[in-house]
């Protein structure tokens, strides 16, 4: 019992000191996995001395971080922001995983004489791009809609059949015809259990009135984990269900919905705080050091950044005519993170003969390429011109149930640069049913009047009925993108 306020103690100094490397690793560029890494890797073996060497509880606290990360992810994905990258990020995450896998596993096979069993189980552990890293460094870069888009579907998605190849090739059940539709029945059930409980999770919250906001974010964050264990009881790729379930939910009508992305956001930097952490105490510094390790991981990282990714990424966005600044901004910003190593701890786990000198690698591969691509990442968008620092965000608008009156309390923040500003309260033409009940202008709130102008800064409270809710959402979302005349411009705020 004494020993618990000291691993409290030593957990509360790890998160904070997790956090303040968020800072720098943002004005590095740097993916900040790498210095959380380096927070265990200190506190391991080779530093401060705790030993963490239990492969099976690494793999099972590995999966669990991802599912929150995932979560996160497609709860934080915004619909209008990647529709029009659907396609191509679909592409990445199937036909480009699948050509990366056999470019890899060709290229280790002849380069490091693996088998071929083998072979393929690095490229399969070593094809997914990582979500963290994608979500948490793409998303700064001001990069245009579609392709920051491309990038962040193709890394919420492809986790799920990367998953599905390292299960099926670290087993010892020999290949036959039926792997291919053994992934396709994964990937299609896996797909629609994300979307059916999404939908379900979305339209029992939005008619839920529960005793506290804080219990809004929890239950849709369980929507999510339950959407992973739901797919994975039956057989398919929890996974996916994990991410197509947030993704429902986070461009749904939630209540509280700016009070649910916000703790969405903080327990995925708290799950990949906690996982890259664990994977730097798992880490061997010293097994790490040698040639054995790092020769197999530089060449495998160079095999994967200017062969297979360049290779796999241009017959998969081929039909889509993707410039090919974008395919050059594409090839190189194929980031891996945790997700390789922690499908690296799968064939680990089970004892697959060459296993560890397969997770060795990874972890050399991981710290030295994303370090490389993190630096360059910035410099390489801003020469292809394909970032931009004007890329218009996102309204959010928050709402709360209102229960025993039917309805709904939205509340409107104006954001720099939104077309409301300067709009006459009556130029918003909300649907009856709806009212502008206050105006809260440099802290200070008055009742408005038609003739009162919004500015900039100003926060809205909107009471609505149930039944015009998501009419006056949609209203005040096209008057923020077009401005007064946003009808006739053919904005319809969805």
């Amino acid at each position: 019992m004494q020993e618990l306020p000291f691993i409290l103690g030593v957990g509360a100094a790890v998160l904070l000191a997790a956090v303040v490397a968020v800072r720098f690793s943002i004005r590095l560029g740097l993916p900040s996995l790498l210095l959380y890494l380096a927070i265990g890797v200190v506190l391991g073996e080779a530093g401060f001395g705790i030993a963490f060497d239990d492969a099976e509880l690494a793999q099972a606290l590995g999966i669990a971080a991802l599912v929150m990360i995932l979560a996160e992810g497609g709860l934080t994905t915004r619909w209008r922001s990647v529709r029009p990258a659907l396609g191509p990020g679909v592409a990445l995450a199937t036909v480009s995983v699948g050509i990366s896998i056999l470019v890899i596993g060709t290229a280790t096979h002849y380069a490091l004489g693996l088998d071929w069993r083998t072979a393929l189980l690095w490229g399969a552990v070593l094809s997914s791009t990582d979500a963290a890293a994608v979500f948490s460094v793409l998303r700064s870069k001001g990069l245009r809609k579609r392709l920051s888009g491309t990038l962040e579907l193709e890394s919420g998605l492809n986790d799920a059949p990367v998953y599905i190849m390292v299960v099926l090739l670290a087993g010892t059940e020999p290949a036959s015809w039926l792997v291919p539709v053994d992934v396709l029945y994964q990937l299609v059930v896996g797909g629609l259990v994300g979307l059916a409980l999404g939908w379900l999770g979305a339209q029992a919250l939005r008619r839920a009135a529960l005793p506290a906001t804080g219990l809004y974010p929890l239950a849709t964050v369980a929507v999510c984990v339950f959407a992973f264990a739901s797919g994975q009881l039956l057989q398919a790729s929890g996974l996916l269900a994990t991410y197509l379930a947030g993704v429902v939910l986070g461009n749904s009508r939630l209540p509280h919905r700016s009070d649910t992305l916000s703790f969405a956001e903080g327990l995925g930097w708290l799950a990949q705080i906690g996982l890259f952490v664990m994977l730097g105490l798992f880490a061997s510094p010293g097994r790490l050091l040698e040639p054995t390790a790092v020769l197999p991981g530089l060449l495998a990282g160079a095999i994967v950044l200017f062969l297979a990714r360049p290779v796999s990424v241009i017959p998969a966005l081929l039909p889509f005519r993707v410039p090919w600044r974008e395919q050059a901004f594409i090839s190189w910003a194929g980031l891996r993170g945790a997700v390789p190593i922690v499908l690296a701890t799968i064939p680990y786990a089970q004892g697959v003969p060459g296993a560890d000198a397969l997770l060795d690698a990874v972890f050399v591969l991981v710290v030295v390429f994303t370090l490389l691509q993190g630096l360059t990442m910035s410099p390489l968008a801003r020469l292809l011109g394909v970032a931009s620092d004007t890329e218009p965000r996102e309204m959010q608008v928050d709402s709360a149930p209102l229960d025993h009156l039917g309805a709904n309390l939205l509340q409107v923040t104006i954001r720099p640069g939104s077309k409301l500003h300067g709009v006459y309260i009556a130029e918003l033409r909300l649907p009856k049913g709806a009212t502008v009940s206050l105006v809260v202008r440099n802290g200070t709130g008055f009742t408005p009047s038609d003739s009162t102008r919004l500015t900039e800064r100003d926060e809205l409270l909107i009471v609505t009925t149930d039944g015009v809710r998501s009419a006056t959402e949609q209203r005040i979302r096209a008057v923020d993108r077009a401005g007064r005349l946003a009808r006739w411009k053919g904005e319809t705020g969805r």
